[in-house]
C-alpha cells in the first residue's frame, strides 16, 4: 500500500504490534505459562507504552507491552517506548536448538528479511546488518544494542564501520527483538531498517556455565585449497546476594578464515611477451563482474583472528520499585591478514611480484605485479563499553530512567607494509617500511531521560524523553620503518571529525477500545557536525565549517482487532538518517598525501536521507500457528551513497565518492509463518520468512560511466527475493534435530547494475543454503551439539566469497 508524505504527516495515527505472536512471547525468567496472561491483560484494556513497560495482570504476573503483543517478564534493558511495527524475536533456547552459533549475529540467521554479511567466524570490520530496503552497504541504515547500550557504529556508513557485535557472546543472550522500520519516535533515523536489541542473562540465584566450542571448514576455490577453523571458549558466572545481582562472562575466540580477496590483471592490461619476460605458470583465467576476463595471480586477506571478550554486570533494587544497573565490557582482537601467490617459475619457486611476469606461455602476455599487490595486515583493536542506569519499576501512574553509555576506542592500530616503496610479500615478512592507522580516541557516548505516564482512569499512555548522542572520529596515519612493531614516524594523513543528536520524543498510545488502538509520535532533533579537519602530508590543515540543522519526524499507526484470529496494523513514520564523520570528512587526499582542493571525496555539505517509510499487516493467528503478511513502503530523499560524479576542479574528470542520491523507492511484501506441532507432529516446530522486495532508483543527478544510467537501476545489494526457513524438532526431551534453509536472489554491488557476475571475486551473487544442527542432553547438567553449516556447500558472494561447508562441534555445562 502507497501513501504520500503529505496525507502522512496530517494522518498520524498509530498502531500496536501482532497479537498472539508465538516468537514474541518470552521473556526473561519466566515460563510458557506467564504467557497466557497476555490476552487477560488486553481485555482489561492495560495499554502500556511498549520497549518494557509493564504492568500487573489479573494474575498478579508483571507483563511488558510491545504494541498490542504483551511479553510477560521482567526485563530490565531500557524504559517503554511504543514500538506500533513488526517486530520478531528468538530467545536462547530457540539459538541453541537451531543456530551454530559462534557469534551474536548468528542470533539474527533466520530472522524474516535480515542478512548479516559475515563473511568468517569472528568477522569484526564487513558484518553489515542488511534489512528490508538497505543492503550490506549502509551499515547506518539500523541500530543495534545490548541491554540498552549502543552497539551500532554511526562514526560512518559501510563495510568499515559494523555494529561491535564482539561486545555480545551467544551465551550471554537471553532474548533478541528485532523492530522493523522508524516508527518509533524513540529512536533516531537510523532505525530506518531495524533496531535490532540483545538482552543477556542476568541471574536471580546463583548460577554457571561453560561452553567450548571447535568449527572446521576445507575451503577450495581457484587455485586456493586448505583446512581452515579455530575454537571457542566461554565462562559465565552469576549470582544474586538480597538487593544486588551481578554476572560475570569470559570468551575466548580463535579463528582462521579462508581467503577473503584475491589478487587480479585483466587480460586486456597484458602486454606482448619479450626476452626479458619470466614465464609462471599457476594463474587463473576467470571473469570479473562485468564478465570481463581477468587472471586470478593469488589469494589474499586471510585473517587469523585471535578475540577476547568480558563482560561484567551489576543490578541494585534500591526497593522493589528502583533498580540501578551497570555494564562493563571489554573486548580485544588481534588479527594477521595474509596473503599467498599462485605463481610459480621453472624452477617451482613461488613468484610474488616483477616487473614482466609471462603468463600463458609463448602465446600469452606479460603483466606487472608490484610489490604491494601481495599485501599484509596486523589489526590490534582494544575498545572499552560502559552503561549506567537508573530505571523505576513502579508499573503505576509514572516511571522513569536515566541511562548513560559509552564506547570507547581504547587502543585502534592497523598495520601494512603499504608505502609506496613497501618490499616484496617475503621481504615484508620480516619487518620494513609500512604504515599504521590509528584510530585511538575514536568513539561515541550516549545520554538519556525517558518517562512514561499512564494516568489514572484514562485509556492514554503518554511515553516521552530526552536524548544526547555525540560521535567522535580521530583517524591518524603515520609511515613507519618497521610495519610489524615501529613507531609511529613522519604523518602522513590525520582526519577528524564531531558529530552530535540532540532529540526529545513524545509518543502517546491510546486505547480507543478494546479492539482499536493507536499511537501517535513526533520526534524533534538538532543535529551538529563540528571540528571537521584534515592535515595532508606537507603539514597543511584543512578545516570545515560547523554546521546545525532541526528536523522533525512524525510516527503514527492504527491496530485494529477483527477477530480473536485476525489482527490488522497499519503504521507509517519519518525517517532522517544523518550523514556520519566518516562520510562527511574522509578522503581528498591523494596517493602521495597531499590534500586535493575541490576533490568531492570530502563533502562536508552532505545532506542527510529523508524518508517515509510505511507498512500494512494483516495477521491470523490460533493457538499453536500465525501467519503474519506485511505490505511495505518506503521512499527515500538524498540517499546517502558512494557514486562518481563529475569533478567541479576538471568537469572532464569524474570522482569516486560520497554523494546524495535523489530519489529512491522500496515496494515489496514480506510474508512470515510460525507453528509448533506443524503437521499434527508433536514437537516439530517451524519458522519460515518468503520476502520480495523492489528497490529502484528513481531520480539521480550522479553517474557510474554516463549521466543517466543509474536511473531506473535496482538499489545495490538489495535482492528482490530472500526467504529463510528453520524446522526443529524434539526427538526426545533430551534430543532435537533443526533444519535450516537460507535463498537469496541475484543483486548488483553498483549503482548502474553493470556487474551481472555475481559468482566472482567482487560479485553479488544469488545464494541457496543449508544448516544442520543436533542438541543432545547427555545429563542434567552436560550437553553437547554438533552441526554443519552450508551443508550443500553452495559457493556464494559478497563481494568476498562466503565460508563453505563448516562442521561445528561443542560442549556446554550449566550449573
Amino acid at each position: 500500500m502507497m501513501f504520500k508524505p503529505s496525507l502522512l504527516s496530517m494522518a498520524l495515527a498509530a498502531a500496536f504490534s501482532l497479537l498472539h505472536h508465538p516468537a514474541a512471547r518470552a521473556c526473561d525468567d519466566c515460563g510458557d505459562e506467564d504467557a497466557a496472561t497476555t490476552s487477560a491483560a488486553i481485555e482489561a484494556g492495560q495499554v502500556a507504552a511498549a520497549g518494557n513497560s509493564a504492568t500487573a495482570s489479573a494474575s498478579g504476573t508483571p507483563t511488558r507491552n510491545l504494541g498490542i503483543v504483551l511479553i510477560a517478564g521482567n526485563a530490565t534493558r531500557s524504559l517503554p517506548s511504543n514500538i506500533p511495527t513488526t517486530m520478531e524475536s528468538v530467545t536462547a533456547e530457540e539459538i541453541a536448538r537451531s543456530i551454530n552459533a559462534t557469534d551474536a549475529q548468528d542470533a539474527l540467521k533466520y530472522l524474516p528479511s535480515l542478512l548479516v554479511r559475515k563473511r568468517y567466524i569472528g568477522d569484526y570490520n564487513h558484518a553489515v546488518l542488511s534489512t528490508r530496503a538497505s543492503g550490506t552497504g549502509n551499515s547506518a541504515r539500523s541500530l543495534v544494542f545490548a541491554d540498552g547500550i549502543q552497539l551500532s557504529n554511526l562514526l560512518g556508513n559501510g563495510a568499515g564501520f559494523t555494529p561491535r557485535w564482539g561486545m555480545v557472546t551467544p551465551e550471554e543472550i537471553e532474548r533478541v527483538d528485532v523492530l522493523y522500520g522508524p516508527f518509533s519516535a524513540a529512536y533516531s533515523g537510523n532505525s530506518v531498517g531495524a533496531v535490532v536489541d540483545y538482552q543477556t542473562r542476568m541471574p536471580k540465584t546463583f548460577e554457571a556455565h561453560a561452553k567450548v566450542g571447535i568449527f572446521h571448514q576445507p575451503f577450495e576455490l581457484y587455485n586456493s585449497s586448505a583446512n581452515y577453523g579455530g575454537y571457542q571458549a566461554s565462562a559465565s558466572i552469576g549470582d544474586r546476594a538480597g538487593a544486588l545481582a551481578w554476572w560475570v562472562n569470559v570468551n575466548h575466540l580463535d579463528s582462521e578464515g579462508q581467503p577473503l580477496t584475491f589478487i587480479t590483471k585483466l587480460t586486456s592490461t597484458g602486454k606482448p611477451v619479450n626476452a626479458a619476460t619470466l614465464p609462471v605458470t599457476g594463474n587463473v583465467l576467470d571473469a570479473d563482474k562485468s564478465n570481463a576476463p581477468w587472471q586470478i595471480l593469488g589469494a589474499g586477506t586471510s585473517y587469523h583472528t585471535q578475540q577476547d571478550h568480558a563482560k561484567l554486570k551489576l543490578a541494585y533494587d534500591f526497593n522493589p520499585e528502583l533498580r540501578a544497573s551497570y555494564s562493563l565490557g571489554w573486548w580485544k582482537n588481534n588479527a594477521v591478514g595474509s596473503s599467498a601467490s599462485y605463481l610459480r617459475d621453472a624452477g617451482g619457486n613461488t613468484v610474488y611480484s616483477g616487473a614482466n611476469i609471462g603468463i600463458g606461455g609463448e602465446g600469452g602476455k606479460q603483466y606487472a605485479v608490484a610489490n604491494t599487490d601481495f599485501g599484509q595486515n596486523r589489526d590490534r583493536l582494544e575498545h572499552l563499553m560502559h552503561g549506567l542506569a537508573l530505571k523505576s519499576q513502579t508499573r503505576g501512574v509514572f516511571d522513569f530512567e536515566l541511562a548513560a553509555s559509552s564506547y570507547d576506542y581504547r587502543s585502534d592500530e592497523a598495520r601494512a607494509p603499504n608505502a609506496p616503496k613497501s618490499l616484496s610479500r617475503p621481504a615484508a615478512d620480516a619487518g620494513g617500511p609500512g604504515r599504521i592507522t590509528d584510530l585511538s580516541g575514536t568513539g561515541w557516548s550516549n545520554l538519556s531521560a525517558k518517562g512514561v505516564w499512564r494516568p489514572s482512569g484514562s485509556t492514554h499512555v503518554l511515553d516521552f524523553g530526552l536524548q544526547h548522542e555525540r560521535y567522535v572520529w580521530q583517524q591518524k596515519v603515520s609511515d613507519t620503518a618497521d610495519w610489524l612493531s615501529g613507531a609511529a614516524g613522519a604523518l602522513f594523513t590525520d582526519f577528524s571529525g564531531k558529530t552530535q543528536l540532540s532529540s526529545a520524543f513524545v509518543q502517546d498510545a491510546w486505547a480507543i477500545n478494546p479492539q482499536l488502538k493507536s499511537v501517535l509520535g513526533l520526534r524533534a532533533e538538532q543535529w551538529q557536525a563540528t571540528e571537521g579537519n584534515k592535515t595532508a602530508a606537507n603539514g597543511k590543515p584543512v578545516s570545515f565549517a560547523t554546521r546545525k540543522e532541526q528536523y522533525l519526524s512524525p510516527k503514527a499507526a492504527l491496530g485494529y482487532e477483527l477477530s480473536e484470529a485476525w489482527t490488522l496494523k497499519l503504521s507509517t513514520g519519518r525517517a532522517v538518517r544523518m550523514p556520519t564523520a566518516g562520510e562527511l570528512y574522509q578522503g581528498g587526499v591523494n596517493a602521495n598525501g597531499v590534500y586535493v582542493p575541490n576533490d568531492l571525496s570530502t563533502n562536508p555539505n552532505l545532506k542527510p536521507e529523508k524518508g517515509w517509510t510505511s507498512e500494512l499487516s494483516a495477521t491470523w493467528s490460533s493457538a499453536k500457528q500465525q501467519l503474519r503478511s506485511t505490505l511495505f513502503h518506503e521512499d527515500t530523499r538524498d540517499a546517502l551513497y558512494s557514486q562518481l560524479s563529475s569533478n567541479p576542479a576538471d568537469p572532464a574528470k569524474t570522482i569516486s565518492s560520497v554523494q546524495n542520491i535523489d530519489r529512491l523507492r522500496t515496494m515489496g511484501v514480506e510474508l512470515a509463518y510460525s507453528a509448533e506441532d506443524f503437521l499434527s507432529a508433536r514437537g516439530l516446530e517451524l519458522q519460515s520468512s518468503l520476502t520480495f522486495a523492489d528497490s529502484e532508483i528513481l531520480e539521480n543527478a550522479g553517474f557510474v560511466s554516463v549521466p543517466g544510467d543509474t536511473v531506473g537501476k535496482q538499489q545495490p545489494r538489495v535482492p528482490k527475493w530472500r526467504a529463510t526457513l528453520v524446522a526443529s524438532y524434539a526427538i526426545t526431551p533430551a534430543l532435537s534435530a533443526s533444519y535450516g534453509l537460507r535463498y537469496s536472489g541475484p543483486q548488483y554491488g553498483t549503482l548502474n547494475n553493470s556487474d551481472p557476475n555475481g559468482f566472482t571475486y567482487q560479485g553479488f551473487s544469488k545464494f541457496f543454503t543449508t544448516d544442520l544442527r543436533l542438541q543432545w542432553r547427555v545429563a542434567k547438567q552436560w550437553t553437547v551439539a554438533a552441526g554443519i553449516d552450508n551443508l550443500n556447500n553452495y559457493r556464494y558472494w559478497a563481494f568476498h566469497p562466503y565460508p563453505q561447508r563448516t562442521y561445528h562441534a561443542e560442549l556446554k555445562f550449566d550449573l
